[in-house]
């Protein structure tokens, strides 16, 4: 049987890195509750301004949070109104100096989690999902990427036994540490149920940011040869 690991947690330390970063012994569970809290409130304040994704950063009593947006504008706000508005209800939920992040994507169309956003709102306007599925992946590959693979699962179509249907174009190196690969996973309220939907993107290799310390060894010898 395959085994599935999530493309994130299994490149972490290599070629990605924590969207939490900071540290604690003691107050541990209440930051945790925090951190759970302000992307929560961000997801819900922002649901239309199409976030992928929140990083959290805390220093001794600072909280930095950086919010990844395809649409910066409408986060902003006019004059920078909204901006403020989150600042002030993100401050309320925590005791630190809170600064806030915004960082614009500049294509949406090889952000995984962006294009399982659309496809699920497409899938909820009862669009076919065929139709979606294509439509995306064209987009996607326009963009430049490597390969993408589109899984949608549930009751597709409204039909009365969920299954699960899946497309692909180029090719996803999932087992590949140094691939860059962007995932995603929505999923989308239908009148006749909840339908899953999974994307993967592959858009090219990366250098590893530390070289594991049985790498370099190896290195070291063969260079000494």
């Amino acid at each position: 049987m395959g085994h599935k690991v999530h493309p994130y947690g299994f490149r972490l330390g290599v070629s990605r890195t924590w969207t939490a970063k900071w540290y604690r012994d003691k107050e541990y569970t209440e930051l945790l509750q925090e951190d759970i809290a302000i992307r929560t409130l961000v997801a819900r304040r922002l649901a239309n301004a199409s976030v992928s994704m929140v990083e959290i950063e805390r220093g001794i009593n600072h909280v930095t949070v950086t919010i990844h947006t395809a649409k910066p504008g409408i986060v902003i706000g006019k004059g920078g109104a909204n901006v403020e508005v989150l600042r002030q209800q993100i401050g309320a939920l925590s005791k630190s100096k809170v600064k806030l992040e915004i960082k614009e994507i500049r294509q949406p169309e090889l952000d995984a989690y962006l294009v399982a956003t659309n496809i699920a709102q497409q899938l909820s306007r009862r669009i076919a999902f065929k139709k979606a599925m294509k439509q995306s992946i064209q987009r996607t590959m326009k963009a430049g990427a490597k390969g993408v693979k589109i899984a949608v699962a549930g009751r597709l179509g409204g039909s009365e036994m969920g299954r699960r249907e899946w497309d692909k174009e180029g090719r996803i190196p999932l087992g590949t540490l140094r691939a860059d690969i962007s995932y995603g996973q929505v999923h989308a309220h239908t009148t006749y149920g909840r339908i899953g939907v999974k994307v993967w993107i592959y858009r090219g290799d990366v250098a590893p940011e530390r070289t594991p310390p049985q790498l370099a060894a190896v290195g070291a010898a063969a260079g000494g040869a």
